[in-house]
């Protein structure tokens, strides 16, 4: 402390100062705690409280799931948290029931590497991490139940993530219904013969039970199968596409990634696929976020068309049936099923030498492509690729139009995620169909008309060409004629034809596929699955779970070559033979089986956590009905129900979100809960960005010891450079709050988050402006509470006129504000109203006082709570009531008007707020400095905008 603010606190010992902050913040946050002042109350069970309070409007507001990091918070995380928790605040002075709480999303991968690095068992570290957020959470005084708070890793939680997982894997989707059905309704269905056993002629009771399960997996909303999958073998397990970036590697450890047929669990969310997307429109959702999951789901309609290849046909699906005629090769995905069937021994004669790849025969050149696409992520194959690579398979399938035999080839920028992994290629109306017939001298078709002067021969364009609004031309043959039709009418056609002669239908196709929900890890959940001698899954019964995580010696997979496709996934799990191998009686007497050895993914258990705050003790069954309905149900505005305000990040569009969705639909299909949607409201809030700074070899260095002088950026001696970015512990730009709460205190934190900028803006961080936010506190203080003596100040006086119209006006914006979430402009109404009283002198009226606190409650409640108590009032005031403006007050008294000639102001006039446009006109016209301007001139037009505007228009 320097000798002048020594001398400043000796004159002023009771002036607010981060101590004295400290001292504040430490002794409401223990009486917040000890009082329960955020329990919210249910409306049964042992949550239950307060009938008065469960009779108000209930309010349920969540963040999304915090991972527990080991580096802890920066100033960056808890943006939206603090954004929630002026919210809720808000909202239980304007006199709601408000369920505001935090969990832990504690399993995956950080926790597991730690694991394998240091040996260190991964509950260990993510219950240490827990700790530490806690407290640094604890300090910023958010208004958390924390008789609600939890973390995925407890197994009472993870219990009932087996047991959505099993509700999910005894269930399937009945199409006529649109609905999820249990299992055991199909498979009444199947012996009485009302539905007939798919695939065979015989009976239900004439299946083995191999047989019936392999049936019924085709249907179950759970189901395992051998499927393509991202392998990275330097993670030991699978990756999401999005877990893959554009070149091909893992995300996190940047480890190869390859294509791999593993067997694996998934989640059949295509099923619900056009109810995903019906519903979304009655969220309250951003349109951006919106339109991720629309495209994500990729609805989108055409036919699906057989190309004969000897006794085999390909399949394709395409939203151009129209253009059938100008299909001249086929491209398959590598990893396509029929491949092996159609390739032949030999190459045809006539093989050019460029489609051959350089191999002697079909399956040499097919083989060598298919590992060199494995090498590749999806998200690389799709990329814009200058250079289109391929090969021939020596195969020819037969166009059912045209009845030309056209060339098959492997491309790996065909997917089997798509349609059915098979293309016709149209390379005259399509950028990379053309692209590859160019690269491989293959034959193009115009059959769109074009637009423009382009001609009809494809080998003097620069480009494909395609449009809807174009006519069809060149496409006939003896049975079909489409020439001279629009696109639309010849999508119809064409399509009739086919289905007449049964090589072809219309049909609907998604870009959405199922979810692939297995990871080769230890550190998830377990399957709550055995399997029988015959390879059976049977799923354990309700008294058997948690099925808790066993000890094992080793957190990593097995010993592997990281640059190795053909590397195998060996689980931890799987090396633990006394837990993998059980002996179980599931009904039917013991029996020895085999457990599952994959866990779930880290999405498992933020898909359902806003239904655990409901209820978060209950051990009998998921949520109690009337506990769910009454924070989630469905009611007016809300159809689907939901949680009333959902804040999170904007990268979380196409996998928590869609994924929670899903888990709710079906939960709601088969009567678990009322709400078939999780969050009704979604707000995206923006990041806290930060300045990084990086030497002359682009390495970065510590922000805080950066100096700027001579408008450069200079640290220990050398210019570096700086850009705004993200705010990291590896950019060495992070500011934690631990280090902002002990030099300015918590309340100056959160109210300088708040007014950064809108809540859905990014912005960047200046520690040097958050003293602004620390003196608008001081001067809150000072204007309630006496610097020297402590004592509060405020008389009973009544105010003057000025000060209760900025007071209101004051009240009513903030108001708006808040309700909005416009927490930057409500500081600055605050603000305003502050300097107002600081600016008056004197002391201030006590019911303005008492109105300032409350207006500053919910944004800065610790010097509140503070500030409240040393007017007097014994009860907290977060469950005081928030003020109403007066609007006598709000409405001014008189309006500038500014009257326009030509665009020009001409005069200015005091007018009254009700003022009408005929009135403000005439006033207008009559004004001396008007009369003047318009110099006896004629008025061609007035427009009166009351009352701010007139603008005149001369003859």
């Amino acid at each position: 402390m320097t000798e002048t603010n020594s001398a400043a606190e000796t004159a002023a010992p009771h002036r607010y100062t981060a101590a004295m902050a400290a001292d504040i913040e430490a002794r409401w946050q223990d009486f917040w705690d000890a009082e329960g002042t955020y329990a919210a109350p249910n409306p049964v069970g042992d949550l239950a409280g307060d009938p008065q309070a469960v009779a108000r409007p209930k309010k349920f507001i969540m963040d999304m799931f915090p991972y527990p990091s080991g580096a802890g918070l920066h100033v960056g995380h808890p943006l939206g948290y603090i954004a929630t928790d002026v919210y809720a605040r808000y909202q239980r002075m304007t006199g709601h029931n408000v369920l505001h709480t935090l969990g832990f999303d504690a399993f995956g991968l950080p926790a597991e590497q730690y694991a394998v690095q240091t040996g260190t068992h991964p509950r260990v570290s993510t219950e240490a991490n827990i700790e530490n957020m806690k407290a640094q959470l604890r300090r910023l005084g958010l208004g958390h139940d924390k008789r609600r708070s939890f973390a995925t890793i407890d197994p009472e939680y993870y219990k009932w993530t087996q047991w959505i997982f099993l509700q999910i894997f005894d269930s399937w989707y009945d199409e006529e219904a649109g609905k999820a059905r249990p299992i055991a309704e199909l498979v009444a269905l199947f012996e009485s013969g009302e539905r007939p056993v798919p695939g065979t002629t015989r009976a239900w009771s004439e299946l083995s039970a191999a047989e019936r399960a392999e049936v019924l997996g085709d249907y179950r909303l759970a189901y395992a199968s051998d499927a393509p999958v991202n392998w990275c073998p330097g993670l030991g397990t699978v990756l999401a596409n999005e877990e893959v970036t554009a070149d091909g590697r893992s995300e996190r450890g940047n480890y190869p990634v390859f294509k791999a047929k593993l067997r694996q669990w998934n989640m059949r969310i295509t099923a619900y696929a056009d109810r995903l997307l019906d519903d979304l429109d009655a969220l309250d959702w951003p349109e951006a976020i919106k339109l991720q999951q629309r495209n994500w789901i990729g609805r989108s309609e055409g036919a699906r068309v057989d190309f004969a290849v000897g006794d085999d046909a390909i399949t394709v699906f395409t939203t151009r049936p129209d253009t059938l005629f100008g299909a001249t090769y086929m491209v398959l995905a590598p990893e396509h099923e029929l491949i092996e069937k159609i390739v032949p021994e030999a190459w045809p004669a006539g093989t050019q030498a460029l489609w051959t790849g350089g191999h002697a025969t079909p399956a040499l050149a097919v083989d060598a492509y298919r590992k060199q696409a494995a090498a590749k992520s999806d998200v690389e194959r799709q990329a814009d690729a200058k250079e289109k690579t391929g090969v021939f398979t020596g195969a020819y399938a037969v166009n059912p139009v045209s009845g030309e035999r056209v060339p098959v080839f492997i491309a790996d920028y065909v997917l089997m995620g798509y349609g059915t992994g098979a293309i016709m290629a149209v390379p005259a109306h399509d950028t990379r169909d053309f692209a590859f017939a160019r690269a491989f001298d293959l034959p193009m078709r115009c059959v769109v008309e074009p637009a423009d002067d382009r001609g009809t021969d494809p080998a003097a364009w620069d480009d494909a060409f395609d449009s809807y609004d174009a006519r069809i031309m060149a496409s006939t043959n003896d049975d079909v004629s489409l020439d001279g039709l629009g696109v639309v009418e010849a999508k119809a056609r064409v399509t009739e034809w086919l289905e007449t002669r049964g090589i072809g239908e219309g049909t609907v196709n998604y870009r959405l596929r199922d979810w692939l929900f297995s990871r080769q890890r230890y550190w998830g959940e377990p399957f709550p699955i055995v399997y029988d001698e015959d390879g059976v899954a049977h799923p354990l019964p309700e008294s058997m779970l948690p099925l808790e995580l066993p000890e094992v010696d080793d957190y990593a997979p097995r010993t592997f070559d990281p640059d190795d496709a053909d590397t195998q996934p060996e689980t931890p799990l799987s090396r633990n033979a006394d837990w993998v191998n059980v002996t179980l009686d599931l009904g039917d007497g013991p029996k020895r089986y085999r457990r599952e050895t994959n866990t779930m993914p880290n999405w498992a258990g933020s898909c359902w956590y806003e239904l655990r705050y409901l209820d978060p003790h209950n051990s009998d069954k998921l949520v109690d009905p009337e506990i769910e309905q009454y924070w989630m149900g469905p009611r007016d505005g809300m159809p689907h129900g939901g949680v009333d305000l959902y804040v999170g990040g904007a990268e979380h569009a196409v996998l928590h979100l869609l994924y929670a969705r899903f888990w709710s639909k079906v939960l709601f299909d088969l009567g678990h809960v009322s709400s078939a949607e999780p969050f009704h409201r979604l707000f995206n809030q923006g990041m806290i960005q930060a300045f990084v700074y990086r030497d002359a070899r682009g390495i970065a260095v510590p922000a805080a010891e950066v100096e700027e002088r001579d408008a450069a950026f200079w640290y220990g001696g050398e210019k570096v450079s700086r850009v705004l970015g993200k705010m990291g512990k590896s950019l060495k730009n992070a500011v934690t709050p631990d280090e902002i709460c002990a030099e300015y205190g918590a309340d100056t934190l959160r109210l300088y988050e708040m007014a950064m900028g809108p809540l859905d803006v990014s912005r960047p961080w200046d520690t040097r402006a958050v003293v602004g936010q620390y003196r608008l506190l001081q001067r809150l203080w000072r204007n309630i509470v006496d610097e020297s003596t402590g004592e509060v100040t405020v008389v009973d006086a009544e105010p003057d006129e000025d000060t209760l119209r900025a007071l209101h006006k004051a009240v009513d914006g903030v108001s708006q504000d808040m309700a909005a979430m416009r927490f930057n402009t409500a500081i600055a109404k605050i603000t305003e109203l502050n300097n107002h009283l600081t600016k008056s002198g004197g002391a201030v009226s006590r019911s303005v006082a008492e109105r300032l606190v409350l207006l500053v409650a919910p944004l800065a409640p610790h010097i509140a709570e503070e500030l409240w108590r040393r007017l007097g009032h014994t009860g907290s005031v977060v469950h005081e009531e928030f003020p109403a403006a007066d609007p006598a007050y709000v409405v001014d008294e008189s309006v500038t008007c500014v009257v326009q000639i030509k665009g020009k102001v001409k005069a200015r006039l005091e007018v009254s707020p009700a003022i009408t446009d005929a009135e403000l006109e005439a006033l207008a016209l009559a004004d001396p400095a008007v009369v003047a301007a318009l110099g006896g001139a004629g008025i061609r037009k007035v427009i009166a905008r009351a009352p701010k505007l007139v603008n005149i228009v001369p003859a």
